[in-house]
């Protein structure tokens, strides 16, 4: 029997059509243009404004293209799987409120929180129930509104994050394409350096952390960069290594986008140029579990069956890893 892989028969994404730009967010706090650009890389964002309006709304504008893109019935999907750390509510799970909203009928869904390394960790997730057989279609998403939790009076992490969505469309085939390999990691001591202080069990919501601005996220950068730096370059490099893969048979990498200087570290370890690496920080900021998807989807037009693409990450907790895939289609 011919081992069957999970492969990506579809992409789509959505970003909401307010820009918050540098000049503007020079506005509301302390910082600049030059500044942003020197350290981050990141020239706008896009912002989820309206009203009453939560990540599933976006994440949903991205699947209903999907569907219909790909030309697949609701009914068809068996599996929803939605990476976020900015979930409508804390339960039910973003992904049902999603499927509900898709008309979704016939599939079992939850969410799954690794950080910025989300949808790897999801992409990872949900490859193993194609693979097993268990599920036929599913549908991985990663979609955050980052502004909800963002401070925009911290000029350390304001100008960094935005909003956005996407989703991929996962089937089985026993060609060799798709999810060829993956490695995660993870190391508990992360928590320290980069978290949300209070709204869980240990220190729920009153006044005091209101009032002490606790409920925005928290980020010691210079550890998290450190920790970035190595992680997302060596584990990427250790992939390339373990399938013979060289600067000039690697297609693309897609990194996620945090930093510029990370991204930058990471593509002069492996050796590649930077027309190998897929980068839109500079208009989409760092929308946390969307930037992988949403790389992807921008570069959908260039990507050829078979091509080889390392995926690579790095988030809170921390978490971190890289995956290897062979595209499965060509341009449509």
């Amino acid at each position: 029997m011919s081992k069957i892989n999970a492969v990506i028969t579809g992409i789509e994404g959505y970003l909401p059509e307010y820009i918050l730009d540098n000049s503007e967010l020079s506005k509301m706090v302390d910082t600049s243009d030059e500044w942003i650009m020197t350290r981050i890389g990141i020239r706008e964002r896009r912002i989820l404004r309206e009203p009453g309006k939560g990540t599933s709304d976006i994440a949903l504008v991205a699947v209903t293209r999907l569907l219909e893109k790909t030309g697949t019935s609701p009914d068809e999907i068996d599996f929803v799987l939605c990476a976020t750390v900015t979930p409508d509510m804390q339960f039910p799970a973003t992904a049902s409120i999603i499927a509900d909203k898709a008309g979704i009928k016939n599939a079992f869904h939850f969410d799954l929180n690794a950080g910025c390394s989300g949808f790897l960790y999801a992409l990872s997730t949900a490859s193993q129930f194609i693979e097993t057989g268990r599920v036929k279609k599913a549908l991985v998403i990663g979609a955050e509104k980052m502004s909800s939790i963002v401070d925009y009076t911290d000029r350390a992490t304001c100008p960094i994050f935005g909003d956005g969505a996407g989703v991929v469309l996962l089937e089985p085939t026993t060609e060799n394409i798709g999810v060829i390999d993956m490695k995660m990691q993870s190391d508990g001591v992360g928590r320290v350096y980069l978290h949300m202080k209070s709204g869980g069990s240990v220190r729920p919501a009153c006044h005091e952390s209101i009032d002490a601005r606790e409920h925005y996220i928290f980020q010691d950068g210079q550890h998290v960069f450190k920790w970035a730096v190595s992680k997302m370059a060596d584990v990427s490099v250790e992939m390339m290594e373990k399938h013979g893969l060289t600067p000039e048979t690697l297609n693309w990498l897609v990194p996620h986008q945090a930093n510029m200087r990370i991204i930058e570290a990471t593509a002069k370890r492996m050796g590649i140029n930077k027309e190998q690496v897929m980068i839109n920080i500079e208009k989409y900021g760092n929308t946390t579990a969307a930037t992988l998807p949403l790389c992807l989807w921008e570069w959908e037009s260039k990507l050829h069956k078979g091509d080889n693409i390392i995926l690579a990450s790095f988030g809170a907790g921390f978490t971190w890893g890289a995956l290897y895939l062979k595209w499965g289609y060509d341009p449509k």
